[in-house]
């Protein structure tokens, strides 16, 4: 008998896969496994096995304790080392991510599919990592709201009737027939609402609300002032030169690491980044961005501009082999060549616009016009994410020294990354509104339509000027006494911001003389603060006991001395 064509022959001795599951999730695996072309041998028991398995695949269906499911994977770990092991866990489980993400797994799935499983498993026999976790449930009974108080109440409903008023508004001038005054006077309330509901915020709102651009006039503006007000978390963690919040906020984690190379870790992170910047993502961090001048499109093709710039770098860096003590120097003298370079490709090498009267180059223009040498002082050391990127050296994240291909220090390199794009970005944009505030017909290339008008170009940078004034006399020196560092990161289409915990001494001692009075008024409210609620509660006890022991006993004696007179009168009457 003729033998089969190879293209239908099916490997004899496929990977062998220690499946370990309740009775009936076992038989589903199986059959899921199956039907692979690797064609993998699996087995159920141990003494099926009969030679060293290639993966472990654990199925939980009774979720253990935390920290005996810890335990057990580390006793399956080391008794069937070197094989991986994938941990499969049901919807609903109940374990945090940041729990899960510090388990010593190579692969974690939830709610597995069976073209998902069967990937995950060719990623893992092949050496990479596959980390899929959804998003927790919602609380069915959640948590009841604390009481609210005068000030939000205050800002509630202010800015409820505010809303209320411009919804009107904007009926009646959508009307036909409106004459001519009747627009005006309405057009002049909106503005009169408008200017309420800035003032609204700065007085009862967060202090980040004072120097925003509240020029919606639509909306919710409780969920907006919340959002704002919510955008600022602060994640208490330490590393080397700085700490991560290793999960995501709220939402779920998903990472496929094909190799543990710096070469694999840089394509996983790629990917993920350029998902999210493709999106040209919006501003939610609470703050107002130079970024948010420009178009969605030219806020993506910039992003993504960088992020390619970012790529070139550190293949010169591998290339040349330059040694890690020297990543910082040739870190810093290539930036503002990267930034130009990503300026180029995002307005077009070849693009010319009339200025004048005359054709001139727009990238030309931008590049000989702008300032990119100047940097971001709270852009944190980029040693620890070069030697990682480049050499796939470990990092220390939240006191612990990770493997650059664990899930919780991938997490911390996407937002080292994404700190780094955005913080590229807005010294860009910045250098961009300057040059359009004197080359209007640059702005109906590059930046949003409501920015065509000088006036509104004009407010922005104000706006943007005043906020990097406050931030550099006020924020800054808090952030440094405080030991945090704002962060910006990139997650479904949104710039979100957070602020990482992480020694700042040095950076503090350096401070002018104005930035290092607001630390010692920080300083000074410290140290005096419980004195002087010692004292005030002092006074508190002696002003009970004045009122109650003294002028109360007196006014008792007077009352007293009263009533028998008037008894007295009313007796001999």
């Amino acid at each position: 008998m003729d033998a089969l064509p190879v293209s239908r022959r099916r490997p004899e001795l496929g990977p062998l896969l220690l499946v370990f599951a309740e009775p009936l999730q076992r038989e589903g695996l199986k059959r899921w496994l199956a039907d692979d072309e690797a064609g993998y041998r699996i087995a159920c028991e141990e003494r099926e096995a009969g030679s060293a398995p290639a993966l472990v695949i654990w199925s939980l269906a009774a979720l253990p304790p935390a920290e005996r499911l810890d335990a057990e994977v580390r006793q399956l770990l080391e008794r069937w080392q070197p094989a991986p092991l994938l941990l499969l866990l049901p919807r609903g489980h109940g374990y945090s991510q940041r729990f899960l993400l510090s388990l010593p797994l190579q692969g974690l799935l939830e709610d597995a599919d069976p073209p998902g499983l069967r990937q995950s498993v060719s990623t893992l026999l092949n050496g990479g990592r596959v980390v899929e976790i959804g998003p927790p449930l919602a609380e069915e009974n959640p948590p009841g709201r604390p009481p609210i108080g005068l000030g939000e109440w205050l800002l509630v409903s202010g800015l409820q009737q505010i809303d209320a008023e411009l919804r009107v508004c904007e009926g009646l001038l959508r009307r036909e027939g409106l004459s001519l005054l009747g627009q005006l006077l309405l057009e002049g309330r909106q503005r009169e609402l408008q200017a309420a509901r800035r003032l609204l915020l700065w007085l009862w709102g967060p202090l980040a609300l004072a120097w925003g651009d509240l020029s919606e006039s639509s909306g919710a503006p409780l969920a907006m002032a919340s959002r704002r007000a919510a955008a600022l978390p602060t994640t208490a963690a330490s590393s080397s030169s700085s700490s991560s919040s290793s999960s995501s906020s709220g939402g779920g984690v998903s990472l496929t690491l094909r190799q543990r190379s710096a070469d694999g870790i840089w394509e996983a992170l790629r990917e993920r980044l350029n998902s999210a910047a493709s999106l040209g993502p919006t501003n939610g961090s609470g703050q107002l961005l130079a970024l948010d001048g420009l178009q969605s499109d030219r806020r993506r093709d910039l992003l993504l501009a960088l992020l390619e710039q970012f790529e070139l770098l550190r293949r010169r860096l591998q290339e040349q082999e330059i040694s890690p003590a020297s990543f910082l120097e040739t870190w810093q003298e290539l930036q503002p060549e990267l930034r130009r370079q990503a300026l180029r490709r995002m307005a077009g090498s070849y693009v010319q616009i009339p200025a004048e009267g005359v054709l001139r180059p727009v990238a030309d223009t931008l590049i000989e016009v702008g300032s990119f040498d100047l940097g971001d002082p709270d852009l944190p050391d980029p040693t620890a994410m070069l030697t990682t990127l480049v050499e796939a050296r470990p990092m220390l994240v939240e006191g612990r020294l990770l493997a650059p291909d664990e899930p919780q220090a991938l997490l911390y390199l996407e937002l080292l990354l994404a700190n780094w794009l955005v913080r590229s970005a807005e010294l860009i944009s910045a250098e961009v509104l300057e040059v359009c505030a004197g080359w209007p017909e640059l702005r109906r290339y590059l930046l949003r339509p409501d920015l065509l008008a000088t006036r509104n170009l004009e407010r922005l940078r104000n706006q943007l000027n005043a906020q990097q004034r406050w931030s550099s006399w006020i924020d800054r020196p808090v952030h440094l006494y405080e030991s945090r560092r704002p962060f910006y990161r990139l997650q479904a289409g949104v710039i979100e911001s957070v602020a990482i915990t992480e020694p700042r001494d040095q950076e503090l001692r350096r401070l002018g003389w104005l930035q290092q009075l607001v630390t010692l008024a920080l300083e000074a409210r410290d140290a005096l603060a419980p004195q002087v609620q010692n004292l005030v509660r002092s006074a508190g006890d002696l002003l009970v006991v004045l009122l109650t022991q003294v002028v109360g006993r007196a006014i008792g004696l007077v009352g007293r001395g009263i009533a028998q007179g008037m008894g007295r009168s009313l007796g001999r009457g």
